[in-house]
């Protein structure tokens, strides 16, 4: 559909400093053929799409091709800052953070995850960017995943509640209490056994967690022969030899596995003008790896 230019209204980007007059020069001196623009069919206010606009006025056009949306202007905004992440013109990580913020303040009950996917940033970012946001001030205590499910925002919580719900009904199927409990099958599968065994529901690292006590000390680390012993059982475990995921991951754990020597070898190898580079692609890859642990731990 067409609509002409002055009928738009201007997009409430998230882009701290508006449209880039470069981008929007060689969108004009292109031949190829534009997207059309998106826009928010309630407000005729652009979501996506003000580079092609602006660059259409620069050519003289009058009138441009839009795709409208049917929704709230906050559900615009979301799909608007997604629709930036994916193409285009990329947003600053500045711009990005500004838009979590107000995706934050708009669906409080997202998880971290959700709203990380619709901005571009890790779930730990937009974590920090929530408690920035909304400090010691009471929190609702679901997330809404990116898959739609209402989850528990502490699991420590839906451990309990399938404790309850297996009190109440203890013929219901692993998969019953964990939809109506908000956890996997596997934990609630956990939480039985542990009833079963007399003992709490709840792990005390998650019981620690939820009393805001100093988290359990981490056992000290190990030797580099005690390392490789440990990397050589996993090697001989057949529920990870057996699968080609876990193939790749114990090839990805021997060749990160780093001895001091090899190191030192990797240290002489690197060029002074590669270092910063190496240096910064090793803190990611660690801090990828670290992200992995945590969840692994969790």
């Amino acid at each position: 559909m067409t609509v002409p230019i002055s009928a738009l209204r201007p997009s409430d980007s998230p882009r701290l400093a508006g449209e880039s007059g470069d981008h929007v020069r060689a969108l004009a001196e292109s031949d190829a053929v534009l997207p059309p623009v998106l826009v928010h069919r309630a407000t005729m206010r652009v979501v996506d799409g003000m580079h092609r606009l602006r660059a259409a006025v620069l050519r003289g056009e009058q009138a441009v091709r839009v795709q409208y949306l049917d929704c709230d202007e906050a559900e615009a905004f979301v799909l608007g800052v997604r629709a930036n992440v994916t193409h285009g013109l990329p947003l600053s990580l500045a711009d990005r953070r500004v838009a979590a913020m107000r995706i934050i303040t708009s669906y409080p009950q997202w998880s971290d995850r959700a709203i990380a996917a619709a901005a571009g940033l890790s779930a730990k970012t937009v974590g920090a960017i929530r408690w920035c946001a909304t400090g010691d001030s009471p929190q609702s205590h679901s997330r809404v995943g990116r898959d739609g499910r209402v989850r528990p925002l502490s699991s420590a919580e839906g451990r309990r509640q399938a404790s309850a719900i297996i009190r109440e009904r203890p013929g219901d199927s692993l998969r019953q209490i964990a939809s109506a409990s908000g956890v996997s099958p596997g934990t609630v599968r956990d939480v039985r056994e542990r009833m079963a065994r007399g003992e709490d529901p709840v792990r005390p690292r998650r019981r620690q967690r939820d009393r805001g006590e100093a988290p359990v000390e981490p056992p000290p680390e190990r030797t580099e022969d005690e390392l490789a012993e440990l990397l050589s059982r996993l090697k001989h475990d057949p529920s990870l030899r057996g699968t080609e995921v876990g193939r790749a991951l114990l090839r990805l754990l021997g060749v990160n596995a780093l001895t001091e020597r090899d190191r030192r070898g990797l240290l002489d190898a690197v060029p002074e003008h590669c270092r910063a580079t190496v240096a910064e692609l090793a803190r990611a890859c660690a801090k990828a790896w670290r992200d992995l642990a945590d969840c692994l731990d969790g």
